[in-house]
């Protein structure tokens, strides 16, 4: 099985080469981009971000995987559709109340909670700063680790650290602001932080 920098290189002489890029990894960045932004716009960032890829396969850095290098062209096409993650988010709440069916009235109260949670968490997320939040969903719905975000996003694995553990003590303050606990930064166990925000 070749590798994907063995597959960008044939690819710069033999364009139709590049499909096999495609078709390892459209489904992760599909999946990546509908948790963004909702499945209707997916397909269309996707096909996106393939283009762009293949546009710019000359320029990649012959890296062992392109995955970082894909989902970091997916997130920044996802930045020119906020308003579209805004408001998918905020059509996470109707969707979670959608489906408390009749016949499951034991369970509504349960229902009720996690989409006050879901839209605790949504607005949370929409308030990070958009270099945290895309460092988060990276490594949560991109399945990358901390080397693979920072190659993603082209920022040191440091500020991948950092920016990941701002964004993580902010999404548990907002979902339980008054907890005294403890979190681990880096392996030290540190008393957890207020948020001024």
């Amino acid at each position: 099985m070749s590798t994907d920098n063995e597959i960008m290189r044939r690819s710069r002489d033999r364009p139709g080469a590049f499909a096999e890029l495609f078709d390892r990894h459209a489904r992760t960045i599909h999946r990546y981009v509908a948790r963004r932004l909702g499945a209707e716009a997916a397909d269309d960032v996707m096909s996106e971000t393939f283009l762009v890829a293949f546009e710019r396969r000359a320029a990649f850095d012959d890296s062992p995987s392109a995955l970082p290098w894909l989902l970091g062209i997916a997130t920044r096409l996802i930045a020119k559709h906020a308003r579209l993650e805004a408001r998918a988010w905020r059509g996470l709440r109707a969707a979670d109340l959608g489906r408390v069916e009749h016949d499951q009235i034991d369970r509504a109260a349960d229902r009720m909670d996690a989409e006050r949670l879901a839209a605790k968490v949504g607005s949370a997320l929409r308030r990070l700063p958009a270099g945290d939040r895309d460092v988060l969903l990276l490594y949560a719905w991109g399945d990358l680790d901390y080397q693979g975000v920072a190659a993603a996003l082209e920022i040191p694995v440091g500020t991948v650290r950092s920016r990941l553990n701002r964004a993580r003590r902010r999404l548990r303050i907002a979902i339980d602001p008054g907890s005294a606990r403890e979190e681990v930064d880096h392996g030290r166990v540190v008393p957890a932080a207020t948020d001024s925000h």
